[in-house]
Order: C-alpha cells, then structure tokens, then sequence
C-alpha cells in the first residue's frame, strides 16, 4: 500500500482489507427529474463501520475519485457515492430549468441519502448489521465541499446580505472539505457573481469538525484572490480547526478524482496518498475511534525534511 515519505505508514495497517463495491443504488426521487444513483463500497469484513457521504466535483459521478475510496473502504469506512445532475454521465445542460437550483438540490440529495440510509447500506449483503449509524462523516470536492459544508453549518449568504437557512445536519458529527471555495463577494470574479449565487458562504455556523485540505497552487478562475481563497473556511470557521496545505498542488490535489489521471496539471501519487491518509486518520479521530494514526501523521510531517505538505491546527 503507497505512502508519501511523509505521512505515517506505521499508524495505518498493513494490509486493506478487500472491499466490496455496489452501484447503482437507486433512490427514488420524482420531484428531482432523475433517481438519484448512489454507489457503495465497504471492507468485506470487520463490524462497527463509520459512514462516509463523498460529494464529488462538477462534473463527475459515483464512480470518480477511487485513490480515496479504495483506501477508505479497504481501512475500514463504508463510503457513499450519489451522484448529482451536474454530473457529465447524465448530459444536465445549463439550459436544463433545474440547472440553477443544483446547487439547492445537491445538498437535498446528501439529506435523502442519510434519510434513506437502511436502504442504500441493504445493497451490499450483510453490510447493514456491519456500519455504524453513530458515526457518520461527510468529505467534499469543489463543489462537492460546498454541497457538504452546508450539513457541516455553512450557510450561503442572499442577495439581502443575510445568511440563507441553516442546513446542519447534526447526523453528521464530522467532515472533511477538499479544495473548497472561499468568501463571496468582492474576492469573486464578475461572472461568478452574476451566476453562482451560492458561491457567498458564511463559515460562521460551521461548528462540526473538519478537517480542510487545500493546494497552495490552487488558482480559480472565479476568484480574484490566490490560492489561499481555498483555506477561508479554516480562518473563518470555528469547527475547520486542522488544515492540511499540499504544497505545489492545484485544484485537483494530485489527482484524487481518478488512477493515472493525466487530465490534471499536478499528477503526483505522493499528494494523493498523503491527502487519503490524512483524511483517514482525521476522521477516525474526529469520530472518538482512536487518534493514534492523526497524532502520528502530523508528527512524521512535521519532522521529515522535504514535506509535501504541511498541517496545521487552531
């Protein structure tokens, strides 16, 4: 099993586990235009599961991002995919009427996966009895960190300047958000000011436990400002107290949404197996199972002499 020469390869065990994979899992939901596709993966042993809720990016689907799935599910989370209607397999245009409430909808989906979540675990065999419904985590991409932030407390500012409704989903007792977006406003670029309402978050509620990774090569096109817009909800939010800094990393972290992912400008395993281990230790610290592995991950960091990251807490 890789790991980056900073990271913590004696807190984490030797061997993954083999792991079971399922999708799709449909989830009825007319009022939506199309059921919701979910995907599962799970180890194949072991009892007392924490959840995991994985939002993708833009873009993507259920089946993105297995250099993280892989190793979450095969070190013991059942990890759970849906898969939202700006994902490129279902073809949803910016002329679909649905378009500019997805941003709305995909927070509804997160909810009606938790909601719905004896039938989603029932479609791989046996895993029902095997997960822990008190432990129960969310990690986001992009867009897909926006989506989740909001069931962490983040709120999205309206057009009166107000914060909109609170969404925290207090289910959810942890979180980590990857490279995810900062303040509106003046630090957002014309077009997405005009276009991406949600794009105005407002951090202050955010008091679940998070963990934030962000590349400190990270350039949006919508902002104004560098890439340290990707590490706002840590200076701003009272629950994002640890924040991971991947140096020399743009948006795509490495490359966490796919193997061999040629398609991004950073491509670097070494980033990659950093950013899932080191969600994997926080999470199981965050959640009370131990924090053995997310102590020793900040300490070999800490002290190795050529980091690729940095971690730091508040």
């Amino acid at each position: 099993m890789p790991t980056p020469n900073a990271a913590a390869p004696s807190a984490v065990p030797a061997l993954s586990t083999p792991i079971t994979s399922v999708k799709p899992v449909v989830l009825s939901a007319p009022e939506r235009g199309d059921d919701i596709q979910v995907r599962v993966s799970a180890p194949a042993s072991g009892t007392g599961l924490p959840l995991l809720v994985l939002a993708h990016g833009f873009g993507k689907s259920m089946s993105s991002y297995d250099p993280l799935v892989d190793f979450w599910a095969g070190n013991g989370f059942a990890v759970i995919q849906p898969t939202f209607l700006d994902s490129r397999t279902l073809g949803t245009t910016p002329a679909d009427p649905r378009f500019p409430d997805i941003w709305h909808i995909r927070v509804q989906d997160v909810v009606r996966v938790l909601d719905d979540l004896d039938h989603v675990v029932a479609a791989v065999p046996g895993l029902a009895d095997r997960v822990d419904r008190d432990r129960i985590a969310v990690a986001g991409h992009s867009w897909g960190g926006q989506t989740v932030g909001m069931l962490l407390g983040a709120r999205v500012v309206g057009a009166d300047g107000k914060p909109g409704p609170d969404r925290t989903d207090s289910r959810v007792k942890a979180g980590v958000l990857l490279a995810t977006t900062g303040i509106g406003g003046d630090d957002l670029t014309p077009f997405a000011r005009e276009n991406l309402s949600f794009m105005s978050p407002d951090f202050n509620d955010l008091t679940t436990p998070t963990l934030v990774v962000a590349g400190d090569n990270d350039q949006s096109a919508l902002s104004t400002r560098g890439p340290d817009w990707f590490t706002d909800v840590y200076r701003y939010s009272p629950g994002a107290r640890s924040l991971l800094t991947l140096f020399g990393a743009e948006h795509m972290l490495g490359g966490i949404h796919a193997y061999n992912a040629a398609d991004t400008t950073d491509e670097s395993p070494e980033r990659v197996a950093l950013v899932r281990l080191a969600c994997w230790a926080y999470l199981r610290s965050a959640l009370g199972i131990d924090d053995v592995a997310w102590k020793q991950v900040q300490t070999e960091l800490a002290e190795t002499a050529d980091p690729i990251g940095r971690i730091e807490n508040k």
